[in-house]
């Protein structure tokens, strides 16, 4: 099992989907995508801001959050539990307080929306990335680059 996760719940830009994707190929990183996706997955801007990384990430596709909940069910009662760790504008915690974990699966939300409350309340921990006032939030995949490396960072990979 790689040490991390990216799980993209219902990814609405495909061009932000493909860079994460590229993002999980270059630092050995599982991807997961939740959907449904505000688009196709063979959509031609997906495909070209993830170029020909898309073939060197493994992807777990989940048909929806309950699917993707049953999934990580089946991998603790395996014995291979995964936290779901959330990044959230929402959340208190600063993803620098947070210690990572092998196998954590960090989950971004929509661009457009972020997630829903029922969402946002199944993940283990959630984390936000402090910013500069009067900055809202950074793009999803900044985002999830800046919270990757710090986790890979982290666990020495």
């Amino acid at each position: 099992m790689p040490p991390l996760m990216l799980a993209l719940y219902q990814p609405d830009i495909p061009q932000n989907a493909g860079t994460m994707l590229r993002a999980c190929a270059c630092l050995g990183v599982e991807a997961a995508i939740i959907g449904p996706a505000g688009f196709p997955v063979t959509d031609s801007a997906f495909r070209r801001a993830g170029m020909d990384y898309l073939d060197l990430v493994t992807i777990q596709r989940h048909a929806s959050f309950d699917a993707f909940e049953a999934w990580r069910a089946t991998r603790a009662a395996e014995g291979a539990p995964r936290r779901l760790v959330l990044l959230s504008t929402r959340a208190s915690t600063p993803y620098t307080d947070c210690v990572f974990q092998p196998g954590d699966i960090l989950l971004a939300g929509r661009e457009s929306a972020g997630v829903p409350d029922a969402v946002f309340a199944a993940a283990d921990m959630t984390l936000r990335i402090p910013m500069a006032p009067p900055a809202r939030s950074l793009n999803v995949a900044v985002a999830a680059a800046m919270v990757m490396g710090e986790a890979l960072r982290q666990l020495g990979t």
